[in-house]
C-alpha cells in the first residue's frame, strides 16, 4: 500500500511559522529563558475519514521521544547550575523557544486560524486531496467571554467521493448564549461490522490497524457500504446562571443512494449483511432514510479551558425526539448523557492531572436506521475509542468511558508533555438480546503533547493505542476530551 501525507504551516495573521528540529530546551538554562511569548494556533482535527499512514508523522512521534530522552539527559548533567522548581517556571510554548532572547513585537490576538493540505492514499478511497483545519476566536473581551472554535475539512478522492465537516463551540459576548454545531456532507465509503459489542459473532476479525480514526488496508472482516449523507445539528444554548445552559437544537441526519455492496440476494446461497437485516426487521428502506427532530439541553461547564482544561466539570444532557411528521422514517428518541472533570494531582504544576470522560447514549423509544444508531469515534469531536477504527462498534444503547494521565516531560519548560490513557466501550444489540455491559471492549495507549500556543493551551498530539485486535495512530491539534 503507499502512503502519503503533507505537514502543514502555522499561520498567526503575521506569516507563517514553520516547526524546526530543535524544539524544546535542549542545552537551555531555564531560569534564563525569555518569558515574551507569541501566539500560534494549532487546533487540528481528528478526523475520522482521513486515511493513509502518515510517514512525516511518525517520523515526528520518534523525533519527540527522542527530544524527551535528550531532555532528561540534559537536565542530569546541570550540577552546580541554578534551575527554577517546575512550580516556579512559566508555562512556554515553541514560539518562546523559536524567538528566544528576542522581544515579542506584538500583543496576543483574538483570532487564529489552522489550515493544513489533507494528501494521503488508501485502496479503498483512492487519493484523497483536501485542506484540513480549525480557527479559534474570542466574540467578545477575552476576560470575560470564552473562546470559541471551529473545526473543519474538506477533500475529494480519486473515487469521486467528497467530504465535507464543520464542527462548532460557539459562545458570544460575555458567554449569553452558546451554540454546538456539528455539519456534514459526505459521498463515501465506509465499512461497518454489525450490532453490539460482540461484532461481527460469526467471522474471525483480522488484526486493524487504523490511522487517525480510519482502517489502513485491505478490510477482510466488515461490510462496505456507499452511501450519502447530509447531517445538521445545532443547538443554541442561554445562560441560566453561572456555568449552566438551557437550550433547543434541531437535528437533521439523511441517509440516501446507499449500497450495499456485500449484500447478495440474486444467488444462492445468500450473503446478508447487518445492515440489510437491521432495515427489513424494523420495516426501513435500505437504500435511503431519514432522522428529523428537536431536542432540549443542559450544559455546565466550569472547566478553564474548553481546548485544554486543567480543572472543572463538564456536563451535558441532551434528550431528542424524532417524529414521523418532521420528516423521519420513524418515530424515536435517544437521550446523551456526558460526564468530564479533571483533578490535579499537583498544585504547583497545573498539567499534571488525571481527566475522567464518561457518555452514554441511549435509545429511549421507537426505532432508529442502521447508520444513525451510536458507533464508536461518532461524538461530536469524533475523539472515542482510541485504539479502533471509527464505527467498529455500533448499537442502539452504548456507555464509554475513558481516563487519562497527562504530565510535563520537560519539567520547567513544559513544552514537551506525555499522556497514558485507558477506554472501555460496551454496546448492545436488540434483536440478539446484547444488552451494555454484556460484552466491553478495552483499549490503552500513550501519547506525546507538544506545546504550540500557551494562550490557548493548544498541543499537537500524537497517540498510539491498542484496543482488541486493532491498534492506531492519531494525530491532532486539541485534546481528547
Amino acid at each position: 500500500m503507499i502512503s502519503a501525507a503533507f505537514n502543514g504551516y502555522i499561520f498567526n495573521g503575521n506569516g507563517f511559522w514553520c516547526l524546526k528540529s530543535r524544539l524544546g530546551t535542549i542545552g537551555q538554562n531555564h531560569s534564563e529563558q525569555n518569558e515574551n511569548q507569541n501566539i500560534i494556533y494549532m487546533a487540528g482535527k481528528h478526523s475520522i475519514y482521513s486515511r493513509g499512514i502518515n510517514i512525516l508523522s511518525l517520523h515526528a512521534l520518534m523525533f519527540l521521544f527522542f527530544l524527551s530522552l535528550s531532555n532528561t539527559s540534559f537536565s542530569q548533567m546541570t550540577d552546580g547550575v541554578s534551575i527554577k522548581p517546575p512550580g516556579e517556571c512559566p508555562q512556554e510554548d515553541v514560539g518562546d523557544f523559536l524567538r528566544g532572547d528576542r522581544p515579542r513585537k506584538k500583543p496576543p490576538r483574538k483570532s487564529m486560524i489552522l489550515a493544513l493540505p489533507n494528501v494521503s492514499y488508501n485502496p479503498v478511497n483512492g487519493l484523497m486531496i483536501g485542506v484540513t483545519g480549525s480557527t479559534a476566536f474570542y466574540i467578545g473581551n477575552s476576560e470575560t467571554t470564552r473562546v470559541s472554535s471551529i473545526g473543519f475539512n474538506a477533500a475529494y478522492t480519486t473515487k469521486k467521493q467528497f467530504l465535507f465537516l464543520a464542527k462548532s463551540n460557539i459562545f458570544s459576548q460575555d458567554n449569553t448564549f452558546f451554540l454546538q454545531g456539528d455539519w456534514r456532507f459526505l459521498i463515501y465509503n465506509a465499512y461497518t461490522w454489525g450490532l453490539g459489542t460482540n461484532a461481527p459473532d460469526s467471522i474471525v476479525s483480522d488484526n486493524i490497524f487504523v490511522w487517525q480514526g480510519a482502517q489502513v488496508g485491505d478490510i477482510n472482516d466488515g461490510f462496505p457500504m456507499d452511501y450519502n449523507y447530509l447531517k445538521f445539528h445545532e443547538v443554541l444554548n442561554y445562560e441560566i446562571a453561572d456555568n449552566q445552559y438551557a437550550g433547543i437544537g434541531y437535528h437533521l441526519d439523511h441517509f440516501y443512494n446507499i449500497k450495499d455492496n456485500a449484500l447478495q440476494l440474486d444467488q444462492q446461497p445468500y450473503q446478508l449483511t447487518p445492515h440489510y437485516l437491521h432495515s427489513t426487521l424494523n420495516g426501513l428502506d435500505t437504500a435511503k432514510y431519514t432522522l428529523s427532530g428537536i431536542s432540549l439541553s443542559y450544559v455546565y461547564d466550569s472547566r478553564d479551558n474548553q481546548i485544554n482544561p486543567y480543572k472543572g466539570y463538564y456536563v451535558n444532557v441532551n434528550y431528542r425526539v424524532n417524529p414521523v411528521f418532521l420528516g423521519s422514517s420513524v418515530n424515536s428518541s435517544t437521550l446523551w448523557l456526558e460526564f468530564r472533570t479533571y483533578v490535579r494531582v499537583s498544585k504547583t504544576v497545573p498539567r499534571h492531572i488525571v481527566g475522567f470522560w464518561l457518555f452514554s447514549h441511549l435509545q429511549v423509544s421507537g426505532r432508529q436506521p442502521y447508520m444513525t444508531l451510536m458507533a464508536l469515534g461518532e461524538d461530536q469531536k469524533a475523539r472515542s475509542g482510541r485504539g479502533y477504527v471509527a464505527g467498529r462498534y455500533r448499537g442502539e444503547n452504548m456507555v464509554y468511558g475513558e481516563v487519562e494521565y497527562r504530565f510535563p516531560i520537560t519539567q520547567c519548560s513544559k513544552i514537551l508533555g506525555g499522556v497514558i490513557f485507558l477506554n472501555a466501550t460496551t454496546l448492545s444489540n436488540d434483536a440478539r438480546n446484547i444488552s451494555v455491559f454484556d460484552y466491553v471492549r478495552p483499549g490503552v495507549g500513550f501519547g506525546l503533547r507538544l506545546m504550540i500556543n500557551k494562550y490557548f493551551r493548544t498541543n499537537i498530539n500524537l497517540d498510539f493505542g491498542w484496543g482488541y485486535k486493532s491498534k492506531g495512530f492519531y494525530l491532532s491539534g486539541t485534546e481528547t476530551f
